[in-house]
């Protein structure tokens, strides 16, 4: 874990607001034609945020950097989903540090 990776990661608002719609994807991303257990298609935070497609592909990719998400490929299509693993680690690590 990159504590100085996560924080830069965390430091955009966007990012944060991402990683908290796939905290409850049901909630956020319903009209997702896969089933949301392959995680959430990277189309659908376009349409969510109203962000291009090269914004948003690079707000994943800080936020993939930093291993607060994991990303499945299936075909031509990329679907994320939270590393709860890293999450818990990374605030854990604040709590006693800080």
């Amino acid at each position: 874990m990159d504590k100085t990776e996560i924080l830069k990661a965390l430091a955009h608002p966007t990012r944060v607001e991402f990683l908290e719609w796939m905290k409850e994807p049901e909630r956020h991303f319903c009209d997702q034609a896969h089933p949301l257990e392959m995680g959430i298609c990277a189309s659908q935070f376009e349409k969510r945020c109203g962000l291009s497609q090269s914004t948003v592909s690079a707000h994943l990719s800080t936020l993939e950097k930093a291993r607060l998400v994991k990303i499945d490929r299936v075909g031509q299509w990329a679907f994320y989903h939270r590393d709860e693993k890293t999450i818990a680690a990374f605030l854990d690590d604040l709590r006693s540090t800080l």
